[in-house]
């Protein structure tokens, strides 16, 4: 994962389009349930800071649905992305998730046991969005997601850098309730039915020290 030296939490609030000129895209490849015939393109941007992780999002898809709007609601059921990423050895991690209007839920635990993140952490996620429909296209929907992770939402962790550090993450899209659900996934996942929350099959992400372009699997 690219450092980016001169981007900060208290930076003006990043945009896509920042993000998707300074590091390379990744894709999710994955469908380990198929589901659709159209299935989305997904592609996110990442990079990181000093003091906060930097992840934008890029979507394509046939349908798009956003009705929640609180923190911690079950925004999983919309048109969303999800970032799951774990700091120690053990089984512990957090993911964020996000729909297609920047509402967001946050946990942390293991995969058997969750706690929600309390609001006032979640909320210090700096959030744009922008989405569109294309007509005449297959997928119609098209939306983008940037957000600024600052550290202090690592709630559980006292990070002060990540500078050379090695960590596991995955990177997701799903749509629970959309007329056509799907589930794509950055690193693939082997299970008989759609879960998410198998850390054994997280990828693993370097924070190098100087700027790189991409994301590390195993």
């Amino acid at each position: 994962m690219p450092y980016l030296r001169n981007i900060h939490y208290g930076s003006s609030i990043l945009n896509s389009a920042d993000l998707f000129s300074q590091t390379k895209p990744n894709k999710l490849t994955y469908e380990p349930w198929p589901t659709v015939f159209d299935r989305p393109e997904v592609m996110f941007n990442i990079g990181y800071g000093d003091d906060a992780i930097f992840l934008a999002f890029r979507v394509k898809e046939r349908h798009f649905k956003a009705i929640y709007q609180h923190t911690n609601d079950p925004v999983y059921k919309d048109s969303c992305v999800e970032f799951f990423i774990g700091f120690d050895e053990d089984d512990t991690y957090y993911n964020f998730e996000f729909n297609g209007i920047g509402t967001a839920l946050g946990a942390y635990g293991s995969a058997d046991k969750r706690e929600q993140l309390p609001v006032s952490f979640v909320n210090q996620i700096k959030r744009t969005v922008n989405n569109k429909q294309v007509p005449g296209e297959s997928l119609l929907f098209e939306w983008e997601l940037a957000l600024t992770i600052p550290f202090s939402v690592f709630y559980r962790h006292s990070i002060s850098t990540l500078k050379g550090k090695t960590c596991k993450a995955n990177f997701y899209k799903c749509g629970d309730d959309l007329p056509e659900p799907h589930f794509l996934c950055w690193n693939n996942i082997i299970a008989d039915k759609p879960n998410f929350h198998l850390p054994q099959y997280f990828g693993t992400l370097m924070f190098e020290p100087e700027e790189s372009n991409e994301c590390n699997k195993p």
